[in-house]
């Protein structure tokens, strides 16, 4: 049965009790369940349920007892592997067995892979010789220092009923609120991942943006949350409580931000993470700190030819947000306004891993943003310092919607996005609609770039982001992607995204059959000075050419004529004039080695992408294959037509014979 419903919401709780022989596990079950000691219990029992109503939580708990007996091993991984989390006895007159917890028990978790909290339970209280007093917390602080994943430590007699309850609350509680998403316990501070959402929320919160929660927004908050409102002496002691723990927690306009993620520390301390738990789950989140997938209602593309867009919504949003953190109004973003967007904002999975990574080594954190690795890291327009002009802010949003369309509206509901999520976001109609239909209703075109090495890709691609012409070579070995808006004829601005193939990847790029499903356009750059580089640029474009026609996902070729200052090679415009007119494509488009002049290039790809029929480069063998395709259709509209013919003449000659019969 599964763990959770189809919103991501636990349905249940599955807990496996495991330890050493004669630890109590079965007696322990038993009298959870019932209520009473067993005279008898069977060497491992049945799986038994506890009913929702059993804990306040209101989700059933299913116990699973095991064995630790050699025969039993495979049963007791494969249980081990299921659970949700796992509860360790130990028995309080066998000291022996408390040592086996961290010389076995936790290690073998841990070689098996065990991620479910862990709870260490000491059964048999009532046995323990009072002579041999112990201090539990005295005695596990070393072992749960070694092994983080115990979430707490209790123990209990079946034989009285002590505590016999609360070891299966905590287990449910652990899995219901657990700490280690939060809360560092080693550290003893909020974790990054948590405070990013913390933060979040008190931005939603703070309507009227004075950075304090008033009572009234206070007040509001507790609604949403927990259905009650807090009367006013609550808030007063609220607020009390803050102020003589935190200097700044509380200012004359309510409670700071600095308060509110002191009071959720403080909660977590004192063992009330529900309450934390409720309220990021009210706000969206999962366990992982990651919001639901029924709050990230991402459009469907039903076919590998469409693409997803921000909607005019979402840009007039984003326009917005560009404006209200441009605190100096000088039109672009230094790296602290656009750090204060998205201090709320989730990680991508790479910045997930780096985060990781320094956390666990305890090395200073970063705090990372979207936009700070690969595929977006200095992939759109930027001022002379540094700074991300609107252009360059909406590009990147852009290209981000294409690559990553979840990770996208992520973002934007992180950072405040107040509307409704699924009017952010537009799926495209097919690229091969458009063909038809000869124009298409995209804003955003995705042109791949290719060219053999040395053939100026990269230079294109610095010039269409404003970058300055370098003489020095360096090769690009993996897929960048830059992002602009260009300027066309009438006004209209559209966002073009170039995404350069390196000479070593165009192999693997052509072995998908759908690789050209998502390009708008495709443009091939070759050196008009070396003849190699013009014959390699011609293979690439046959290449594309063929994988085009055989999949179905043709698309407007335009090819470059790079550096086209230096002399020519021999032959070069006979040559280029022939392969275009073969094909049935432009002429090469002439550009300078240091790209002044280069505008106008970029508008003739948008050109061509918004002209989806035109510039469709055709091989002789896909001009036979469409021959045969008109000749067959021509064939069949011949025998209908026959049939027709046949059938009508058929009907008349019987009406006519009937007739003459009459």
């Amino acid at each position: 049965m599964p763990s959770r419903s189809a919103a991501g919401v636990r349905t249940g709780v599955r807990v496996v009790v495991s330890g050493d022989r004669g630890t109590g596990k079965s007696s322990l079950i038993s009298a959870a369940a019932s209520d009473a000691f067993p005279e008898y219990v069977p060497a491992v029992l049945p799986p038994t349920r506890l009913p929702s109503d059993f804990y306040p939580d209101g989700v059933p708990v299913t116990i699973v007892d095991t064995s630790s007996s050699m025969e039993s091993r495979v049963k007791l991984i494969d249980e081990l592997k299921r659970a949700d989390a796992v509860v360790l006895t130990y028995a309080c007159d066998q000291p022996m067995t408390l040592s086996r917890l961290s010389s076995f028990w936790l290690p073998e978790l841990r070689k098996l892979e065990i991620k479910a909290p862990v709870i260490v339970v000491g059964c048999k209280l009532d046995l323990r010789d009072e002579r041999q007093p112990m201090n539990l917390e005295q005695v596990m602080a070393p072992i749960m220092q070694q092994f983080r994943e115990i979430e707490t430590c209790i123990e209990c007699s079946s034989a009285t009923l002590i505590q016999v309850p609360d070891v299966f609350y905590y287990a449910q509680k652990a899995v219901l609120h657990p700490t280690a998403p939060l809360f560092d316990q080693e550290k003893q501070t909020l974790k990054p991942r948590c405070i990013r959402a913390l933060k979040r929320i008190f931005m939603l919160c703070d309507h009227d943006m004075d950075g304090a929660l008033s009572d009234a927004e206070l007040n509001e908050f507790q609604v949403k949350c927990f259905n009650a409102p807090l009367q006013p002496a609550e808030i007063v002691g609220v607020k009390r409580v803050v102020q003589e723990r935190i200097r700044g927690g509380v200012s004359d306009l309510g409670l700071t931000l600095e308060g509110f993620l002191f009071l959720h520390a403080l909660f977590i301390e004192k063992g009330r993470l529900e309450t934390t738990w409720a309220v990021l789950r009210k706000f969206g989140y999962n366990d992982e700190l990651k919001l639901r997938d029924d709050i990230l209602p991402v459009p469907t593309k039903h076919a590998p030819d469409q693409t997803v867009e921000l909607t005019n919504e979402a840009i007039d949003f984003l326009r917005g947000i560009f404006r209200l953190y441009d605190s100096d109004n000088d039109g672009s973003l230094q790296p602290s306004e656009f750090d204060d967007i998205f201090v709320t904002a989730p990680e991508s999975k790479t910045l997930e891993a780096l985060t990781i990574y320094f956390y666990c080594f305890n090395l200073l954190i970063f705090v990372f943003f979207p936009w700070t690795v690969d595929p977006y890291v200095d992939a759109a327009e930027r001022t002379p310092q540094g700074n991300l002009t609107i252009n360059g802010f909406l590009s990147e949003w852009a290209l981000m919607t294409t690559l990553d369309p979840s990770y996208c509206l992520a973002n934007l509901i992180c950072i405040g996005y107040g509307g409704d999520p699924t009017s952010a976001l537009r799926v495209t109609r097919r690229r091969s609609v458009d063909r038809k239909k000869k124009q298409t209703e995209k804003n955003v075109f995705h042109c791949f770039v290719f060219g053999p090495k040395k053939s100026g890709k990269s230079a294109l691609l610095n010039s269409f982001i404003g970058r300055p012409f370098s003489s020095n070579y360096t090769p690009t070995n993996d897929v960048r992607h830059v992002a602009n808006a260009v300027e066309q004829i009438g006004g209209s601005q559209k966002t073009l995204i170039l995404q350069e193939i390196p000479g070593d990847g165009v192999k693997k790029l052509l072995s998908n059959r759908e690789c050209l499903a998502a390009c708008d356009v495709a443009v091939f750059l070759y050196d008009s000075s070396d003849e190699y580089s013009w014959k390699r640029s011609r293979e690439l474009l046959l290449d594309v050419a063929r994988r085009g026609e055989e999949s179905g996902y043709g698309v407007p070729c335009l090819l470059i004529a790079a550096k086209d200052d230096l002399d020519p090679f021999p032959m070069s415009l006979q040559n280029s004039a022939r392969v275009t007119q073969q094909l049935g494509m432009e002429a090469p488009i002439p550009v300078g080695v240091k790209l002044r002049d280069s505008k106008s290039v970029f508008s003739r790809i948008v050109c061509a992408a918004e002209h989806p029929h035109l510039s469709i480069p055709e091989t002789e063998k896909g001009k036979k294959r469409k021959r045969y395709r008109r000749l067959v259709n021509s064939s069949l509209m011949f025998v209908s037509v026959g049939a027709a013919v046949a059938v009508v003449g058929l009907a008349a000659y019987r009406a006519y014979a009937a007739r003459k019969n009459t």
